[in-house]
This record gives C-alpha cells, sequence and structure tokens, in this order.
C-alpha cells in the first residue's frame, strides 16, 4: 500500500515535478582565511545559472 500512496503522490502536480528536475545542489568549498580550515556551502541553483554561481 505504501507504493500506491508514493505514486499518488508523483501524479498530482506533474508540472511542478517537471520544474524541479531545472534545480541543482550546488556545493562549494571555501577556505578560512583566520583558521585555513575548509567550509562547504550548500545552495540549490538553477541549472542555467551554475557556472554563474561558481564562478564568484
Amino acid at each position: 500500500m505504501a507504493k500506491a500512496a508514493k505514486t499518488a503522490i508523483k501524479t498530482k502536480d506533474q508540472k511542478a515535478a517537471a520544474d524541479a528536475k531545472n534545480w541543482t545542489k550546488v556545493i562549494r568549498t571555501l577556505r578560512s582565511p583566520k583558521s585555513g580550515a575548509y567550509t562547504f556551502k550548500e545552495a540549490m541553483i538553477h541549472k542555467d545559472k551554475i557556472k554563474d554561481y561558481l564562478g564568484q
């Protein structure tokens, strides 16, 4: 029964599901100038703007 409910949720809003495929999770590695430790910054970026985001 859980599979039937999961399938029903998928088919409710197909437009939103199709739009969600255009977004990507991007993880940047940043180095702290103070301690030298690495930190990670996560963001959800539209697939057309990934190169701009990483170029910053």
